[in-house]
């Protein structure tokens, strides 16, 4: 079983992957709810992920100050059960026949705060739990649930708004984040306290974690391409379900099955990315999946109905391979060369950057889908996340083929 003989890891591992369908199972029925149910225009649409990802720019930086303080399980016990009740309230007032979507809006918008606070303490809490030498397979584990949830979510997603309504498919969302919370709370090994510094001063000690990823020779450029990804990605995923549902003309079911057979090189990426960074490095790895990931969202606007449907699944294989190697590689290089008293404040940096961009991606998908049209918005949306890996290109990691050791000198740059 490996890093799963674990037995407290196993509990988060079983609650990651609880918390992580729920979240992909709202992912997909949510814009099918404001599509066919709402009738929700572009814009709108681009609206709902703006809402929900407008909290890391918010609150970001402040979450990695506050859990470099705290104990992070109870943040995300109750992270896990505040999302349960937002996402329960959509069914009941659709069966009432109140729901619009300025409830939407606001669901999405106040369970973004708890995710952010839950990404941060749970990106925190495996080198607490964990050695060292655990933290690579860990990782790994923990992203094959997104792949898992990736691949379940969307297949299943589509197919429960076809069959069951999207309201009721959202309301399996929060018992996913009920369920979640149960296994967190079984969590038996001690998590001790940081230590408290002794002049605590919330400006200065955000400013140290923003110091420390923009001075860091692998992280800015690591931070900055995820940027510049998570920007344009959004702006495809603004618009993605529409383009589907009104030029494409699939049923929700048809999406899920595309989506899912494409996400199943997710589920591939978490079993072979450990064996893939032995055998090329870790950075080179990074850097060919930043590439890959550009390319893959280059070829989704050649998607068209038939055959040329293939353009689509392809393009989401490729993708979803290139996310997760780099998502587990990058993760484990920012745990190793941080320091621990850093874990929170870095990790946020690198959240609030990268997750920044999504609430302006989605209104820029919003407003060019609008503007241009939904094929057009896709092909800028390729072209500039194949642009945006000059970061990583024009860095270490061009002649890199590993994380050196001597990079651990680095661990508090100047």
């Amino acid at each position: 079983m490996g890093i799963l003989s674990h037995p407290d890891f196993r509990r988060l591992w079983i609650a990651d992957l609880l918390s992580q369908l729920g979240a992909r199972l709202g992912m997909m029925a949510i814009p099918l709810l404001a599509v066919l149910t709402l009738d929700a225009t572009t814009f709108q649409v681009s609206l709902l992920r703006t809402c929900e990802t407008a909290a890391w720019l918010v609150l970001g930086l402040f979450a990695g100050a506050w859990v470099d303080r705290i104990r992070c399980l109870p943040v995300l016990v109750a992270a896990d059960l505040g999302r349960a009740v937002l996402f329960g309230s959509i069914p009941v007032a659709a069966a009432f026949g109140v729901l619009g979507l300025p409830q939407l809006y606001v669901v999405l918008a106040l369970s973004g705060l708890l995710t952010v606070l839950f990404d941060v303490a749970h990106s925190s809490y495996p080198p607490r739990l964990l050695t060292p030498d655990q933290l690579l397979p860990g990782n790994a584990r923990l992203a094959a649930n997104h792949s898992v949830a990736a691949v379940v979510g969307a297949g299943a997603g589509g197919v429960l708004v076809q069959w069951l309504s999207a309201a009721a498919t959202i309301g399996l969302n929060a018992l996913g984040f009920l369920w979640s919370a149960f296994w967190l709370r079984s969590i038996r090994t001690p998590e001790q306290k940081p230590p408290a510094p002794e002049h605590r001063n919330l400006r200065r000690e955000i400013a140290e974690g923003l110091r420390y990823v923009f001075r860091h020779p692998l992280l800015r450029p690591l931070v900055l391409t995820t940027a510049t990804t998570m920007l344009f990605q959004a702006a495809n995923s603004a618009v993605i379900i529409v383009f589907l549902v009104r030029e494409i003309h699939l049923s929700p079911a048809t999406i899920g099955l595309l989506s899912m057979i494409g996400l199943l090189g997710a589920i591939a990426a978490s079993t072979f990315t450990e064996r893939l960074s032995r055998w090329i490095g870790d950075a080179r790895a990074q850097l060919f999946a930043a590439i890959g990931l550009g390319i893959a969202f280059l070829l989704q606007p050649l998607t068209n109905p038939g055959w040329a449907l293939s353009w689509y699944v392809g393009s989401t294989l490729l993708a979803a391979i290139c996310i997760i190697v780099g998502y587990i590689l990058q993760v484990s290089t920012r745990q190793r060369v941080c320091p621990p008293e850093l874990q929170g404040r870095v990790s946020a940096t690198m959240s609030f950057v990268s997750w920044g961009a999504l609430p302006v991606g989605s209104l820029l998908g919003g407003a060019l889908g609008t503007a241009f049209g939904l094929r057009p918005t896709l092909w800028i949306a390729g072209a500039a996340t194949l642009l945006g890996t000059s970061w990583l290109i024009f860095s270490p990691f061009r002649t890199l083929r590993t994380i050196p050791a001597e990079l651990e000198s680095l661990r508090r740059p100047d």
